[in-house]
């Protein structure tokens, strides 16, 4: 076959370091159109980007030639850094080492972008951590929890 083709949606989660909420309603959503842009920058397609003060969702189709490593590596240092020049009070932001990256099928892409789209009302009642621990547990990845949190 002469041509290359794929089609892998990923879900990308993850948090601010230490879960701080620096991601207030008045940088949230340009943060996440940012997220969007760079994740189309490094020739993926970013479906969805949302989340709330202290963690964010991404619904991406992963480029045939890039790792979903290193799209997470490129997105959270170009995110990061476009965040500290956005002023003084995001000196100290980091984004939490790790990240979850999940598979999910095309058939659950409505699924996840409404999953997405409703983070502020599903954290209403739940914490990142209860929520990563369920998503964990619906993809069926073991963890160990001391290693978890950053």
């Amino acid at each position: 076959m002469p041509q290359s083709l794929s089609n892998i949606l990923i879900h990308l989660i993850w948090s601010t370091k230490d879960r701080h909420p620096w991601l207030s309603p008045g940088i949230r959503e340009q943060t996440h159109a940012f997220l969007a842009g760079a994740v189309r920058h490094m020739d993926c397609q970013a479906y969805r980007v949302g989340g709330v003060a202290d963690h964010v969702h991404l619904a991406v189709r992963l480029s045939r030639t890039l790792s979903v490593a290193d799209l997470v590596k490129e997105v959270k240092l170009a995110s990061s850094k476009w965040l500290k020049e956005h002023g003084p009070e995001f000196n100290g932001f980091y984004w939490q080492q790790g990240y979850g990256a999940f598979s999910v099928g095309m058939s659950q892409k409505e699924t996840l972008l409404h999953y997405i789209d409703t983070q502020e009302e599903h954290h209403r009642t739940r914490t990142f951590q209860e929520e990563y621990r369920d998503v964990l547990a619906k993809y069926e990845v073991v963890y160990d929890e001391r290693y978890m949190w950053d």
